[in-house]
């Protein structure tokens, strides 16, 4: 009988003490629970400006193609007079660098026949009539006109990718419910008076509401 409520003693404070001791790891597990939860609450989505991305595509289509970055932000009447007006100009500079090109060469041709035959003009050229220095004066500047052509091409093509990116942030730019307003009123002049009362002037008011 001794024997058994010993066992029975030694039993009870050995699962006590199991119980103890697990205790703490379960309050562990609940913690490392609840520590995962909040840092997935705390995870926030990642913003995208739409805006600066399509900007992005556009500019690298207008580079591309020129123009393409425009009407890939729809079709208007502003948006193709643009790029009517992008070709219109390219256009217009390649007539151009091809002028200035062929008279720079029949420039050169003279000089270059004037200077292998002393005292001669070369036959049938435009420039015949006219002295060496004029000659030597006409091929500079058609040499300075084909660079600004160039610069001109450069500046053109530049000019389309920006507008092409320009374009496209104003199309995702949202001002909200933003509206003006603009109405005629009366503006009291109390410094204006005139046999003590106040004389009004005629004038507008801007009301700005959002």
């Amino acid at each position: 009988m001794l024997r058994a409520l010993v066992l029975s003693v030694l039993l009870l404070f050995v699962g006590s003490a199991v119980k103890s001791q697990s205790q703490p790891v379960l309050r562990n597990k609940k913690d490392s629970v609840a520590l995962n939860s909040k840092k997935l609450d705390t995870v926030k989505p990642k913003y995208i400006n739409q805006g600066k991305v399509a900007g992005r595509q556009a500019m690298f289509r207008s580079m591309i193609v020129p123009g393409l970055g425009q009407f890939r932000n729809g079709f208007n009447v502003y948006r193709g007079l643009k790029v009517a007006g992008l070709y219109t100009g390219a256009t217009l500079l390649t007539i151009s660098f091809i002028d200035n090109s062929k008279n720079y060469r029949e420039a050169l041709s003279d000089l270059q026949y004037r200077r292998e035959n002393p005292g001669q003009t070369k036959p049938g050229s435009f420039y015949a009539p006219y002295s060496e220095a004029g000659v030597i004066q006409a091929k500079d500047t058609f040499r300075r006109n084909k660079d600004v052509v160039i610069f001109s091409f450069i500046g053109l093509y530049l000019l389309n990718v920006v507008d092409a990116y320009v374009d496209t942030r104003l199309k995702y730019f949202d001002v909200g419910d933003v509206a003006f307003k603009v109405s005629p009123t009366l503006i009291d002049m109390n410094t204006n008076t005139m046999y003590g009362f106040a004389s009004p002037a005629p004038g507008f008011k801007l009301s700005l509401s959002f």
